[in-house]
């Protein structure tokens, strides 16, 4: 799994934070419940609509059975 938490927000904040996070996508709805479900593990969401993943490493770190990204 994703390691534990370890960002500052409040799990009431991550609906806000993934709606800003996946505005730029097509694929809104995958990307707001794998968003949501990444950031109440972690309570971080990276900065943007993509990439600065570094931001927050578990929700980076976070990785599928196939070994791709589990958060958008």
């Amino acid at each position: 799994m994703g390691g534990g938490g370890g960002g500052k927000l409040k799990p009431w904040e991550c609906p806000s934070k993934c709606s800003s996070r996946c505005s730029g996508t097509q694929y809104k709805k995958a990307c707001l419940t794998y968003c949501n479900k990444c950031c109440a593990t972690c309570l971080c969401v990276p900065p943007g609509t993509y990439g600065n993943k570094g931001a927050c490493p578990c929700y980076n770190n976070w990785k599928t059975k196939e070994g791709g990204p589990k958060c958008p």
